[in-house]
């Protein structure tokens, strides 16, 4: 199996909010809500504050993955009304609630993460840094490409006459 390795790696931090559900099904909901452009000094799942039936929490680190191939996908992001950043996280059977699955900046990626029972996804505002980077990375890689129309034969009536057709 091939696998392509990133063109570049921008390290992120995560910050997710559990609120109390008003469910007889689950006691909270978890969503991410941002995406810090670089590494806090902070342990993943520290409490960053907690206002009423709100908290938040620095979930822990991740990486957006860039590569060459997907440059127009991410400046059609960038040129969009919010940039955004995907984040997908995954519930966990131990002590802490979820884990940080994926993050990305490619929203044809994103739009995959969503596929149903994979777990938690929000796209959530790309950070200005963040940002910046990837603008940098298209301007150095990307190339655009023509789209050119495929030309068809003309069917050939006669191939698709009877044998017996033909034989007249």
């Amino acid at each position: 199996m091939n696998v392509i390795a990133p063109h570049m790696r921008i390290p992120v931090g995560v910050i997710v909010e559990r609120c109390k559900a008003n469910s007889q099904w689950s006691e909270f909901t978890w969503r991410p809500i941002a995406v810090l452009g670089g590494l806090p000094d902070a342990d993943p799942w520290t409490q960053l504050s907690g206002e009423g039936e709100s908290v938040t929490f620095y979930a822990g680190a991740a990486e957006i993955e860039l590569y060459r191939t997907e440059t127009e996908n991410y400046r059609d992001n960038l040129v969009s009304a919010t940039p955004s950043v995907w984040v997908a996280l995954l519930s966990t059977a131990g002590d802490l609630p979820y884990k940080i699955a994926a993050v990305t900046a490619d929203p044809a990626e994103g739009e995959a993460l969503t596929e149903p029972g994979q777990g938690i996804v929000e796209a959530v505002p790309m950070p200005t840094s963040v940002r910046d980077t990837i603008a940098s990375f298209i301007s150095e890689h990307h190339v655009e490409r023509t789209f050119e129309k495929r030309k068809r034969n003309r069917a050939d009536p006669e191939a698709l006459a009877r044998p017996a057709a033909r034989e007249r």
